[in-house]
Order: C-alpha cells, then sequence, then structure tokens
C-alpha cells in the first residue's frame, strides 16, 4: 500500500490553493451576490470602437487631419494599440486562470482518490467516512471568515432555501461517489462516472433548453469509450457500485444545471461567489449527512476505528490523519472544479471530469506501482482524441449562420 502523503507535501498543496483562491478573489467583481454571468460579461473582449469625436465629416477634414493633424492620429493609433494589447492580456490572463483551475483540480484529485481508497480499505462505513470528509472542509474555510481573509457571506432564510436543492445535489454527488469506490474497484467506478456527460446534456436539454448540434453529442462517444478502453483490465462489476456511481453523475449533473440557473441573473446574499457558494454548500451538506449517516450506519464506525488501530495497521494519530487528509484533499478539489464550473459551460465541465477518470486510473497505476495495460494506454488516447473533436464541434456549433438555422427550425416548430 502506497504511504501518505508528507505533511510538507501537503502543505505545498494547501499554499497552492491559497494562491489560485487569492487569484479568484483578486478578478472577482467586488459587487455583493456575485453571479457566474457577471463574472462573464467582465472578460468579454469588445472591438475598439473610436467616438463620435474621431469622427471625419468631410474629404477637407480628412485632408486636414493627414496634414496637420498627424500628430493626434498618432495619438489615435497608439491608443487603439493600448486597447488591443490590453484586451488580449486580459483574454490571456483568463484563459490562464481557467487552465490553473482544471490542473489543480486533477491534482488534488488525485490525492483525493488515494486518501479516500486507503480510507475506505481499513473502515467500511463509507457514510462516516463521506460525512467526515464533507465536514472537514468546515475547519478550512470558517477560520478565512473569522480571520477576515474572505469576506462572510450574509445570507437570508429565502437565500438557504434557494440554496437547498443545490445542497441536496452535492450531497448525492460524494455519497454516491463514496460508496461506489468502496463497493468495487476503482477502475469500475470511474468507468460508470465517465457516463456524466450524457446525463447533463440529457438535463442542460431538459431544464436549461439547451439542443446541441448531433456532432456534439456523437463527440461523447470517444470518450466515453475511451475512458472505458483504459478501465477495461480492472472491471469489477457489483450493482450497489453500479447505482452509487449513477447517482452521483445524475446529482452532480442536476447540480450544475442548479447552479447555472441559480447564479445566472439572480442575486443571492452577500459575498456569495463561486469559493463562499461551495463553502455554504458544504456546511449544509454536513448539516444532511449527519442525520442520515446515523440512521444508516449509527455509531459503528467508532468501535471500528478502535479495532484497526488495535490491530496495528494504523495508529491513532496516523488513522486520524488519514481521514482529515482525505477530507481536505476533498473540499480542496472541489472547491478549484467549482470555480471551474463558473468558468465554462456544463458540458465542458462534463467531459473535463470525464478526462479527469483517466488521469485517476494512470496515476493510481503509478502510485501503487501496478503495470499499465496497453488497453489504458489506447483508451487514455481514444479519450484525449475525443475531447479535441468536442471542441472542435462545440466551436462549429457556434456559427453564426448555424445558430441563425436553428433560431428558425425552433420558431418553425412553434
Amino acid at each position: 500500500m502506497m504511504t501518505m502523503m508528507k505533511p510538507r507535501v501537503f502543505l505545498l498543496l494547501l499554499t497552492v490553493v491559497g494562491v489560485a483562491g487569492a487569484s479568484a478573489f483578486a478578478t472577482s467583481p467586488s459587487k455583493t451576490g456575485v453571479t457566474a454571468s457577471t463574472h462573464r460579461q467582465s472578460s468579454v473582449q469588445r472591438p475598439f470602437l473610436p467616438n463620435s469625436s474621431n469622427k471625419l465629416s468631410s474629404p477637407t477634414a480628412l485632408a486636414l487631419s493627414v496634414d496637420a493633424g498627424g500628430a493626434r492620429n498618432n495619438n489615435n493609433n497608439k491608443n487603439i494599440k493600448n486597447t488591443n494589447k490590453e484586451l488580449l492580456d486580459s483574454g490571456l490572463k483568463d484563459t490562464l486562470q481557467t487552465a490553473s483551475y482544471f490542473a489543480l483540480w486533477y491534482l488534488f484529485n488525485i490525492a483525493y482518490n488515494i486518501y479516500n481508497k486507503q480510507s475506505l480499505n481499513v473502515l467500511d462505513y463509507p457514510w462516516t467516512v463521506a460525512t467526515i470528509q464533507m465536514a472537514i472542509g468546515i475547519f478550512y474555510f470558517v477560520p478565512l471568515w473569522v480571520l477576515g481573509i474572505r469576506k462572510a457571506p450574509k445570507l437570508s432564510f429565502n437565500d438557504l432555501k434557494t440554496l437547498l436543492p443545490i445542497a441536496l445535489c452535492h450531497t448525492g454527488v460524494h455519497v454516491g461517489a463514496v460508496i461506489a469506490l468502496g463497493a468495487g474497484a476503482v477502475s469500475f467506478a470511474h468507468i460508470v462516472k465517465a457516463s456524466e456527460p450524457v446525463v447533463t446534456c440529457v438535463l442542460n436539454a431538459a431544464f436549461l433548453n439547451q439542443i446541441l448540434p448531433t456532432p456534439v453529442y456523437l463527440t461523447l462517444l470517444p470518450i466515453i469509450g475511451g475512458v472505458a478502453i483504459a478501465s477495461l483490465k480492472e472491471l469489477s462489476f457489483t450493482w450497489l457500485a453500479l447505482g452509487s456511481a449513477m447517482l452521483s453523475n445524475v446529482s452532480s449533473a442536476a447540480r450544475g444545471v442548479l447552479s447555472k440557473k441559480t447564479m445566472s441573473g439572480k442575486k443571492i446574499g452577500e459575498n456569495l461567489d463561486a469559493q463562499n457558494l461551495y463553502a455554504v454548500l458544504t456546511a449544509m451538506s454536513t448539516a444532511i449527512l449527519i442525520p442520515l449517516t446515523l440512521a444508516v450506519e449509527g455509531t459503528g464506525a467508532v468501535s471500528a476505528f478502535g479495532k484497526v488501530v488495535s490491530s496495528g495497521k494504523y495508529t491513532q494519530k496516523g488513522l486520524s490523519l488519514l481521514l482529515a487528509m482525505s477530507g481536505l484533499t476533498y473540499y480542496a478539489y472541489n472547491e478549484v472544479a467549482f470555480l471551474a464550473l463558473g468558468k465554462v459551460n456544463p458540458v465542458t465541465h462534463a467531459v473535463g471530469n470525464t478526462i479527469k477518470r483517466v488521469v485517476i486510473i494512470v496515476a493510481s497505476v503509478i502510485a501503487f506501482k501496478t503495470p499499465m495495460s496497453t488497453g489504458s494506454i489506447v483508451g487514455s488516447s481514444v479519450a484525449i482524441a475525443g475531447t479535441l473533436l468536442y471542441s472542435l464541434a462545440m466551436n462549429a456549433s457556434k456559427d453564426p449562420k448555424a445558430n441563425v438555422k436553428g433560431k428558425i427550425k425552433k420558431n418553425i416548430k412553434k
């Protein structure tokens, strides 16, 4: 079994999270009740449009401007260049920020999957493990609020009612995944989780009326197939693992759709940016999980914990640290994933989540020193190729002519 990550390495990971968080706050709007649409509007690049005072009303004025107004035109040219440079820099910064979110998302997810699997191997109480992991996040964001490092959100009772369905979905995502990973092999859980883009597309069509062109949907097939091929050698079927993984899929897709509907054009509380929204959902999900866990598993995990320590597999401190690390990495990767969700559409987020399955499987092979089969290599290649095809299909779907045709068909149906 792989040894746990050294504390200093994890401190480095926390530092990375802090840097990412600081970057997010530095670029976020200062308005309270920040919405996803507000953030996206701030990053739109608009072409330079000269104001009316720079317009030339006649050929004579044009001639005078060439002969005697050269200096002013030079200044205008410099302004145009400076403006274009600022727009390019802004676009590059936004692209790098999104890329960093995805990189951190993958990094923390790999660490979480290792810690989570180790925890479930010694404690066969997935509901309890899931609750502990969810609750650990509170010890991360509450100090940030108390110390003033991050502005604490201010929510009314109606705001909490609005967020409750999202919190329920968030709970289902985590519990379903933990149960699936405990009931079967990691590879099988990620194969089933790879179907999330399909679920996302269905829910987007049902609740957001978002219908993408057929080629876009077809490109999801090689992504799902590639992940399945990469995991084929480790396939281990159980109905509990299948049902739990699908519960996580549906919950994740629903959370994305509901988040978009909640964060788009509607003010919810104050200081509720992406990070604070995820923190609030974590606190709400913890409150939901505690009674459910007691009802399902009771306090059996306490005695199981003592038996593991008595067997000598772990010391009390070592097992406690293992559970804490699984919770901290869980919160870290989900907070970054939530930031990534706010930068892209739900389908793109789901595709990134699918590719993440390949990364996790490969990382697990390296971490636990198990050989990587040819099927895994082929599957990874197919999945990556599918991602490229998806990007091309999405760009093609943004063609103005295609959009006009789509609107015409929609109006005809009406």
